[in-house]
């Protein structure tokens, strides 16, 4: 009962992840995974719509994770870690379905977004390399936060 009702809590913006490697990499993911979403829902393809779908939501809401800083103050999980397995399951799923869409396609839409799809199971390819390169399981928790965001 002893914190001030007037005060206002403050959120720290990290504008310099945006500009960095893994920052492009993520807004980059997010694009590609926005343009397959638009092919397939020109294709009237429901299940890949769907995995599109989830994918850009997960990679937007790890990128607001870490402008915004929420990895800091939500410590229960290993952040970088979890971005790890989401990109390395993506790479692989995105691989799978840009196989199928691209193979079976009737409708160039479909062909369309099994090659983007293509370029977003590279980036997010790439972004897990470039974690797994940064990830040092030997570091205190303080000192792998600021690793990782780089």
């Amino acid at each position: 009962m002893s914190e001030d009702p007037n005060r206002i809590t403050t959120m720290e913006v990290n504008t310099a992840f945006i500009t960095s490697k893994r920052g492009i990499l993520k807004v980059a993911e997010m694009v590609t995974l926005f343009v397959a979403f638009v092919c397939f829902a020109v294709a009237s393809r429901p299940q890949y719509i769907a995995a599109t779908v989830l994918e850009f939501l997960i990679t937007s809401l790890l990128l607001l994770l870490y402008v915004f800083k929420l990895n800091k103050r939500l410590t229960f999980f290993f952040w970088p870690l979890i971005d790890v397995f989401n990109s390395m399951f993506g790479s692989v799923y995105f691989i799978i379905l840009s196989l199928l869409a691209s193979t079976t396609y009737t409708v160039t839409g479909t062909l369309l977004g099994g090659i983007v799809g293509f370029m977003s199971a590279g980036l997010l390819c790439a972004d897990s390399v470039l974690l797994l390169k940064n990830i040092t399981f030997n570091m205190a928790r303080s000192e792998m936060n600021t690793v990782c965001e780089n």
